[in-house]
Order: C-alpha cells, then structure tokens, then sequence
C-alpha cells in the first residue's frame, strides 16, 4: 500500500492524511525527548505502547461522554483521529507537586495539592513552551472566555477520570498535560481532547513504592522506559501478564 502524504512530524509522532475527509492517521514513533528536545534516544517498543495505551484512555473517555478525537486503531502504531484545529495550549493538570511547579514554588515533590491545579503553557518548542495565565489566552485570542470554561471543564473530567483508573491499579496519577481541538459540525463548534494520552504526557507513581512508571525515568536516567510504560499497560490489562516487559499487545 503507497505510503499516504505526511501533513506533520513532531518529536513523538506523525501525522498522515486519512482514508476518509476530515480524518488523520497518528503515527507512534520509538523516539524519545525531554528538555525540549535537548536529551534524544530512541526507545525500541515505546511507540507500540503509546499507542495502545493513549487508545485505552480515549476510548474510556469516549465511553463516559469526554469527546476525543480518537476513532479507532489502525495496527500497532497507528491510530485513526478525528481532525481538528488544535488550540495552541498545553492543559496542565497537578494532583501532587513534582516536576517545574516544585522548583517554582519550593514545593517538595510529592506534597499533594490542596486541590487539582489547573495551568496553561503556550505551544511553542521555540520559547520552551512558556507558562501563560488566562490573561494572556484571552489577549492573544487564542481562546475565549467561553473556550476557557469547556476546556477547564474536559480538564478537571479526564483528572477524574484517569485519577480513579489509575487508582483501581495501584498507580498515583501526579499530573498530565493534554491537547485540546476545535472541531465543526456546520456552525457548531465544540471542543474535544486530542494529540494523546500515554506515559509521556502523566507522571505516574506506583503508591506503595514511588517508583516512577512515566518519562521522568528517562528524563532522570532511572531505568529501562519500556519496562515502566510495559508495567502500566500490563496493569490495565492492555499487556498479557506474561509479557510484563515485552511490547507484544493484544490484538
């Protein structure tokens, strides 16, 4: 089959035209970075599991009414999605302290929030993808007061969602980031959560132990990725438990 037509390559995944209108095929690449790109490996089966998994956490969302972009999957590295107009946010959700907001506030690693923190960086590999208030959403247009609700709104839903999966598996969901789109139905606009859901956009920690299960361990040289993301998905029965550290996913 002819390869189809690239549309965008970033530093995890590639985007190709769809079979069908208004459709993307989201390709998973075995590459991993961390501080902007500064640190580069590539990690055989990390693309494999990222796929699974950011299809078990889209379809769980779509099954409880969160709308996603996600489709169907297509193999083992490829995902069928919805096109949309991706707002130019990363949506930052903090249950515990790690990770920049300790080192911005002195906040030991661990501590748990007061409450879910919700906070915004502007999408921009060149800036570094800077920390942004609403102020500045709403001066730039990049969205509007009413976008702000919905996307504040999905936010806090996908936390409890993925909070109480993670839960039922003995997994501490940290904070995650994920992306939102706009899409049209005629005049209709309504927003959707896209790009993906995986170990590279959570921190993840084992409850009992700590252990990070998440891309801190490559950020932080602490281990073998594969097995940390090969760990989750056996957890949430997305692996065999025979292939605790094998790639090899159910069809």
């Amino acid at each position: 089959m002819a390869r189809r037509k690239k549309i965008y390559e970033g530093k995890a995944k590639i985007l190709y035209e769809g079979p069908e209108p208004g459709t993307i095929v989201q390709y998973f690449k075995d590459d991993a970075t961390a501080f902007n790109a500064e640190k580069k490996d590539v990690i055989d089966g990390k693309g494999v599991l990222n796929n699974r998994l950011s299809e078990f956490f889209m379809t769980g969302l779509n099954q409880i009414g969160v709308p996603t972009h996600f489709i169907r999957r297509l193999n083992m590295r490829e995902q069928l999605v919805r096109n949309c107009e991706i707002i130019p946010l990363e949506v930052i959700v903090r249950n515990y302290a790690a990770g920049s907001i300790s080192k911005r506030l002195g906040i030991a690693e661990g501590t748990q929030l007061p409450r879910p923190i919700v906070e915004y960086c502007y999408k921009d590999d060149a800036l570094g993808d800077p920390l942004v208030t609403e102020e500045h959403i709403a001066a730039f247009g990049w969205a509007g007061q009413q976008d702000m609700d919905d996307i504040l709104s999905l936010a806090l839903r996908v936390n409890d969602f993925m909070s109480g999966v993670m839960l039922a598996v003995g997994i501490r969901l940290v904070d995650f980031k994920i992306e939102i789109g706009r899409v049209y139905d005629g005049d209709f606009q309504r927003l959707i959560v896209a790009d993906e859901i995986s170990p590279d956009s959570c921190r993840l920690w084992d409850i009992e132990t700590g252990q990070k299960l998440d891309k801190d361990v490559f950020r932080r040289d602490l281990g073998n990725l594969t097995d940390a993301y090969s760990e989750v998905a056996r957890r949430l029965g997305v692996l065999p438990q025979s292939n605790v550290n094998k790639p090899t996913l159910i069809n």
